[in-house]
């Protein structure tokens, strides 16, 4: 059985941000980023707009998900305005293929219907795609990023 829980110790939190840069983004993270995210955390833990949790099976700890929550302006397709960004996704290697992502996908979905928000939204990697079109996210053609 899959047991999701909600982390709010920095030091846990922290742990699980290096483990998930070195593993997505195949680099480990310096002191300064370091301290950039224990900041973010200290932060947005505290006023309710980072919500991270985490999966277990049978007591080990095997994947992390969080939210960061946001407000915009209400529009027609949002007239809460609240955002639910879906980040930090991540399943150890051990323990992928057993249905672990969904779970915690699916939880963070819940808790932003929960937080009332009316946009959720999550960037990708080709591997994840697949999940996600499963749980009902579709690619959104009309949206850019600036680059320097």
């Amino acid at each position: 059985m899959i047991e999701i829980n909600q982390i709010t110790d920095l030091d846990a939190l922290i742990n699980w941000r290096k483990e998930v840069i070195r593993n997505v983004f195949g680099t480990q993270a310096d002191e300064s980023l370091i301290n950039a995210n224990r900041n973010y955390y200290s932060r947005h833990t505290a006023d309710d707009n980072h919500l991270a949790f985490v999966a277990s099976i049978s007591g080990k700890e095997c994947g992390c998900g969080a939210i960061c929550l946001t407000e915009e302006l209400p529009s027609p397709d949002n007239p809460s305005g609240r955002c639910a960004y879906l980040m930090n996704i991540y399943v150890r290697e051990s323990f992928r293929n057993k249905g672990v992502a969904h779970h915690i996908v699916s939880h963070l979905i819940d808790e932003a219907k929960r937080y009332g928000c009316g946009k959720i939204y999550l960037e990708t990697t080709s591997e994840g795609r697949k999940l996600y079109s499963s749980l009902g996210f579709k690619d959104m053609p009309d949206m850019m990023k600036y680059y320097e």
